[in-house]
C-alpha cells in the first residue's frame, strides 16, 4: 500500500469535509461570531419553514432544532468537527464496500467503473422498485428524475443507502434522519466535492486491504495532533495526541506471540506457528521451568474440559483506535478455529462474539475499529452483514449529566438500588478522559448481572421513562462488563503522554490509582493491563523503550522483572515508526515470574530506517545464532542494580554483580584534584613531542630516571 497517497489525502481532507459541513450549517442559518452561536430565525408556513431567506421541507425545522440543542451543548466548532468526521467515516467505508461488492446490489455508489456520475444514480429507479434500498421511494425518483434534480436524487440515494447499512453497522451507519444527516453537503457531484475528491485521490488498489482504515484515521487526524501535542491536552483532544497507527508487522509479532504462544503452548504438535512469520520459537528451557509452563496452560485447559476451546479463547485491546490488532487476532484465531475443524462459514460471527473485545475514547476510532473487523469477517461470510452482529468493540461513554435522582426514580420499581445506580454513575463520570484505567469497583462488578436484568424489564415493561432511563444506563452496563472481565491475552499500543501533557483530573486519578507509574500514560496503561489478564495470560505491547533503562521507571521495570516473565523484545531503531515518532521497542509477557525463564530479545538500534525493521527481525527468527538476538537468563535483570533490561551485556559482566558485589557499597566515590582551567593547566598526548615521550619502559625508575 502507497500511504503517501493517503499522507497527502486524508489532512486535506478533514479540511474538506469540516469546510462542507460549515457550509451547510451556514445554509440552514447556524454559525459562530466570537465564539458564540448565532442562529437567524425560522419562519414556518404551511409545508415549507423560511430560513436565512431559504426555503426547506417544514421537517427540517425538527431537525434543525436538534441541531441547534446540540451546538448549544457542544458549541459550534465540537459539532462540526464531529459531523464531518461521522461523514468522513461513512464514505470511507461506503468506497471499500463498493469496491469489494458488499453493498449487496452490485452497484457503486461513489463512483463509476466506467468514469462519470456515481454509478448508482443511473440505476436508482431499479434500486427504488426492487427494494434494494429500503426507504428510497419510487415516486421521489421518478420526479427527480423527470425534473433532472440528480444532486438532490444522488442525496436522497446516499442517505438511503446508509440507512440499509444500519442494520448490520449500527455503530457506524446510525439510522439518519436526524442533524448528522441535515448537515450532508449538497453539492456532491461537482468534480470538487468531498466524494470525488475521494475517489480520484486514492488509487484502488490502495483500497485491497482493510489496514487502509487504520491509516486514513491517522493521516486524517495528524494536524490536530501537531496542534495539542505539547501541550495540556483537554479530554476530548487525547485520541488526537495519543494514537499512532503500529505497522503491520509489529502487530504480527504482538498477536502471533500472546494469542498464538496460547494455543501452541495448548498444542504443541499444531503447525500454526510454520504460517506465523513473526512468532519467535522460545528458547530452551530447563525441566524445571518447562514443568512450570506446562502446569499453568493445563490448569488453564482444565477449566475448558481438558483440551483449550477456541471459542472461549479472549483477546482484548483495551486502546484500540482503528482496530488493526483486531483485525491481526481475528486471522490468528481463524486459523486456530480452521485447525480445530470448525465449518469455515461459522468461523467469523463466533470470532466476532465470543473472541475479540475492544475498548477505545474516540467514538469514530471506535467505529472504524468496528467497521474493519466486519470487513475482514466478511471476505469470510458472504452472507454476515444480512443479520446482526453482536460486537464487543465500544467507544466508552461518560456518565456525565446523567441525575441519579431521576434515574432512581424511574427504575426502583424494577429492582435497581439507589446504591447501584450512583456506583454506575460516579465509576464513568470521567470515563472519555480515564478510558480503559478505569477499574470496576467490586460491589458494583458482582451486581452488574442483577442491574442487566432490571434495565431489560424496564425496556420491555416499563412507561416512556422508565424505558429511556433504562437505555441511556444500558451502554454504562456493557461497558462495566468488558471492563470487569479477565482475558487470555492483552494485546495493545497503549497511549503515550507524559504527566506534564495530563489534564488535572487524569493526574489526580493517576496519583490515587497508579502512583508508583504516574509520569507517563504508557506505564500507567501497562500496569492496568495486568489487572486485565488471567492468571496464564499473555500480553504484547509496543511503548517508548525508556522504561528499559531510566531509573525513573525503575517501578515499572521491577513490576515485569519480578512479577511477571519477559519471554520476548524487539528493540526497534530510533526511527522505526512511520511517520517518525518517539523510539520503541515490542515485547510479550507472561503473567506469572518463571525463575531461570531463557528470553529472547532482538536489537534492532543498528539498523536504520524504519524499512529494514522487519527483515531483520526475520532474520534473527529464522537463524538464533546472529549477532542481534539474544538467549538471556531473566534473572540477570533482577541481579543488576536498577533492574536495566541489558540483555546484551556478556554473562560476565552480569555476574560481576552478583560475584563481586556493587562497588557503591564498599566505596563512596569523591571527585579529586581539579585545575581549575583544564585548557590551561592539562595537555594532550599530541602536544607533546614525540622524542619527548617515554614508550616501553618495564619499571617506573626506569622511568623516571631517563627525563622522558
Amino acid at each position: 500500500m502507497n500511504t503517501s497517497n493517503l499522507k497527502s489525502y486524508a489532512p486535506q481532507a478533514r479540511k474538506d469535509f469540516i469546510a462542507a459541513v460549515t457550509a451547510r450549517a451556514n445554509l440552514l442559518g447556524l454559525s459562530e461570531a466570537k465564539g458564540q452561536l448565532v442562529v437567524a430565525e425560522a419562519k414556518a408556513s404551511g409545508d415549507l419553514v423560511m430560513i436565512a431567506g431559504r426555503p426547506w421541507p417544514v421537517k427540517v425545522n425538527e431537525q434543525r432544532n436538534k441541531l441547534i440543542a446540540r451546538m448549544q451543548q457542544q458549541g459550534f466548532g465540537h459539532t462540526v468537527e464531529a459531523v464531518a468526521y461521522a461523514w468522513f467515516n461513512r464514505l470511507a467505508a461506503l468506497r471499500f464496500m463498493e469496491l469489494h461488492d458488499y453493498l449487496g446490489h452490485g452497484r457503486r455508489v461513489l463512483s463509476n467503473p466506467q468514469g462519470g456520475l456515481p454509478e448508482v444514480l443511473a440505476h436508482a429507479l431499479d434500486l427504488a422498485e426492487s427494494n434494494a434500498l429500503p426507504g428510497l421511494s419510487t415516486d421521489t425518483v421518478r420526479q427527480l428524475k423527470l425534473a433532472n434534480q440528480d444532486p438532490e436524487l444522488y442525496r436522497l440515494v446516499l442517505i438511503a443507502q446508509c440507512n440499509a447499512l444500519h442494520q448490520a453497522m449500527p455503530f457506524l451507519f446510525e439510522q439518519l434522519g436526524d442533524e448528522t444527516e441535515l448537515l450532508l453537503s449538497e453539492n456532491l457531484l461537482l468534480t470538487d466535492s468531498v466524494v470525488a475528491k475521494l475517489v480520484q485521490s486514492i488509487p484502488e488498489e490502495d483500497w485491497q486491504q482493510i489496514e487502509i482504515i487504520g491509516w486514513l484515521y491517522q493521516f486524517y487526524i495528524s494536524e490536530k495532533k501537531d496542534q495539542v501535542i505539547g501541550k495540556v491536552v483537554k479530554s476530548e483532544d487525547i485520541p488526537a495526541a495519543t494514537q499512532l497507527f503500529t505497522p503491520n508487522w509489529i502487530v504480527q509479532y504482538l498477536v502471533q506471540n500472546s494469542v498464538g504462544r496460547l494455543w501452541l503452548m495448548a498444542n504443541p504438535g499444531s503447525t500454526l506457528k510454520g504460517d506465523w512469520r513473526y512468532y519467535i520459537e522460545p528458547a530452551e528451557q530447563t525441566p524445571e521451568v518447562q514443568a512450570q509452563l506446562d502446569a499453568l496452560i493445563q490448569t488453564r485447559m482444565a477449566e475448558d474440559g481438558g483440551s483449550l476451546n477456541p471459542e472461549t479463547i479472549t483477546v482484548l485491546d483495551p486502546a484500540c483506535g482503528s482496530g488493526h490488532i483486531l483485525v491481526e487476532a481475528y486471522e490468528v484465531l481463524k486459523a486456530i478455529y480452521l485447525e480445530r475443524g470448525y465449518q469455515a462459514r461459522a468461523i467469523p460471527r463466533l470470532i466476532l462474539e465470543k473472541n475479540l473485545f475492544g475498548l477505545d475514547i474516540d467514538d469514530r476510532a471506535a467505529q472504524m475499529a468496528g467497521f474493519a473487523l466486519m470487513m475482514k469477517a466478511r471476505a469470510d461470510d458472504r452472507r454476515l452483514l444480512d443479520s446482526p452482529i453482536k460486537l464487543n468493540v465500544l467507544s466508552l461513554q461518560e456518565s456525565k449529566g446523567l441525575e441519579l435522582d431521576e434515574f432512581d426514580s424511574h427504575l426502583k420499581p424494577f429492582g435497581i438500588s439507589r446504591a447501584l445506580l450512583a456506583s454506575l454513575i460516579d465509576t464513568f463520570a470521567h470515563a472519555k478522559t480515564f478510558g480503559s484505567l478505569i477499574q470496576i469497583p467490586e460491589t458494583l462488578d458482582g451486581a452488574l448481572g442483577t442491574l442487566a436484568d432490571g434495565l431489560g424489564k424496564a425496556i420491555q415493561s416499563g412507561d416512556v421513562f422508565a424505558q429511556a432511563a433504562a437505555q441511556d444506563l444500558v451502554p454504562l452496563v456493557q461497558q462495566a462488563k468488558i471492563l470487569a472481565m479477565k482475558f487470555d491475552a492483552v494485546v495493545a499500543n497503549p497511549p503515550y503522554m507524559g504527566s506534564n501533557g495530563m489534564t488535572p483530573a487524569l493526574k489526580e486519578f493517576a496519583k490515587l490509582n497508579f502512583a508508583d507509574v504516574k509520569s507517563d500514560l504508557f506505564s500507567i496503561f501497562l500496569t492496568r493491563c495486568y489487572s486485565f489478564g488471567n492468571a496464564s495470560a499473555n500480553f504484547g505491547f509496543v511503548t517508548p523503550y525508556v522504561w528499559m533503562f531510566i531509573s525513573s521507571y525503575e517501578k515499572l521495570r521491577r513490576s515485569i522483572v519480578f512479577d511477571r516473565t519477559l519471554n520476548s523484545l524487539i528493540q526497534l531503531e530510533y526511527n522505526a515508526f512511520e511517520p517518525a515518532c518517539v523510539p520503541v521497542c515490542a515485547f510479550t509477557l507472561d503473567n506469572v515470574n518463571y525463575d531461570n525463564y531463557v528470553g529472547r530479545y532482538i536489537d534492532l538500534s543498528n539498523f536504520k530506517g524504519h524499512e529494514t525493521q522487519a527483515p531483520r527481525t526475520l532474520e534473527a527468527i529464522k537463524n538464533n545464532q546472529c549477532s542481534w538476538i539474544f538467549d538471556v537468563l531473566v534473572n540477570r535483570f533482577k541481579e543488576i542494580p536498577g533492574h536495566p533490561i541489558a540483555y546484551s551485556i556478556s554473562k560476565k559482566l552480569a555476574n560481576s554483580f552478583t560475584e563481586y558485589g556493587r562497588l557503591d557499597l564498599k566505596f563512596k566515590p569523591k571527585e579529586g584534584l581539579k585545575t581549575g582551567e583544564n585548557e590551561k593547566f592539562l595537555r594532550h598526548w599530541y602536544e607533546v613531542k614525540l622524542n619527548d615521550i617515554g614508550f616501553n619502559f618495564p619499571t617506573f625508575s626506569e622511568f623516571k630516571e631517563s627525563g622522558k
